[in-house]
């Protein structure tokens, strides 16, 4: 189910005549880089203030960059807080597995509420929300009282009829779900952005995405250290935000590996990629939106197929075809020699 952005708009303007300001609070990059999508679709109203989670330096970076850019008219973007704000009569939040986002839904006056991508955790809450299942994390132990909070934020939620912003290509099995359950989706493209003058891309061929895998405990960390020093090119690396800064001094080590400290999404900096350069990734969302982003310029976003051997006993099947969920272009090892045969080592160009 696609609700065309023009319809969705109308709808925006209409609760808008109240004058009441769209409020939104967000957590991640990701997350505040689609509220700023969402506003320019019209579908927040005209003016949104915009609630950044404090604490968070990559959340800093992006807003400083979208300043630089020139956020949207209307779009205020204010001082960052460690409590959710109070929601509007339209509410926007990417984390719907956030505790505060859960109790804010819990004691606030019903309204509009619009979800934007948050990772691939927009696709599990979107089966959560069909399943009528509580809104619980895929991963960690829940006790019983954040479960009960979790199924009253998604029976809340369900009686809402929460629109969910995305870019993610949502299964189409589990969008006609969805449209059951009274959760209407809009797809979007970045339009704000790619309108947005882009930084000049990096000299080199192959652009590595960093990963937060290894610090998350799924991946075991002298595979993935392996396999970049496996790479026998240069390689631009743009380094996750979570990140472990030991592992990434031992990545800065790496011969033939330049890494940029860009701080903003990878959706923001690496947009102005030209034809002959490409971009290898473990599983993530930066490679869905990213190829959202450069397929028209002829730019090959590819996933690095995971090996079994490389996940750790952290990461269970559920998780790992979770994690692979759009994983459509994998990358296969490299068949040069006996010890490439576990690793996804040397992408063919």
């Amino acid at each position: 189910m696609n609700v065309s952005l023009r319809g969705v708009e109308n709808e925006g303007r209409r609760h808008a005549a109240a004058h009441e300001q769209a409020v939104a609070w967000v957590e991640s990059p990701l997350q505040l880089l689609c509220v700023v999508e969402a506003h320019h679709a019209g579908l927040l109203g005209p003016t949104t203030r915009v609630v950044p989670r404090v604490g968070l330096p990559a959340l800093r970076l992006t807003r400083r960059e979208i300043e630089r850019l020139g956020p949207p008219e209307g779009l205020e973007l204010a001082e960052p807080s460690q409590r959710a704000p109070r929601p509007g009569r339209t509410w926007a939040v990417g984390d719907a597995f956030s505790g505060r986002v859960q109790l804010a839904l819990l004691t606030s006056v019903p309204g509009r509420t619009v979800l934007v991508d948050d990772g691939l955790a927009t696709i599990r809450l979107l089966e959560l929300l069909v399943a009528r299942r509580p809104l619980l994390r895929a991963r960690g132990r829940h006790g019983l009282g954040r479960r009960a909070l979790g199924a009253a934020a998604g029976f809340r939620l369900r009686t809402r009829g929460p629109l969910v912003f995305t870019a993610l290509p949502v299964p189409p099995g589990l969008a006609e779900d969805v449209e059951g359950a009274g959760v209407r989706l809009a797809r979007h493209d970045f339009a704000w952005l790619r309108a947005r003058p882009a930084h000049r891309p990096p000299p080199e061929r192959t652009v590595v995405l960093g990963t937060s895998l290894v610090r998350n405990g799924l991946i075991h960390r002298d595979r993935y250290l392996r396999w970049l020093e496996r790479i026998d090119e240069p390689v631009a690396y743009y380094p996750h935000r979570r990140e472990d800064p030991g592992d990434l001094d031992r990545v800065r080590r790496i011969t033939g590996l330049t890494v940029y400290d860009a701080g903003a999404p990878a959706e923001m900096t690496l947009r102005d990629l030209r034809p002959g350069q490409r971009v290898l990734s473990l599983p993530s969302t930066a490679v869905t939106s990213l190829r959202v982003l450069l397929s028209a310029r002829g730019v090959p976003v590819e996933t690095v197929d995971v090996p079994d051997d490389w996940w750790t006993a952290s990461a269970g099947p559920s998780l790992r075809s979770h994690l692979q969920l759009f994983a459509h272009q994998p990358s296969r090892p490299s068949q040069s020699n006996q010890s490439d045969q576990h690793d996804p080592g040397k992408v063919a160009p």
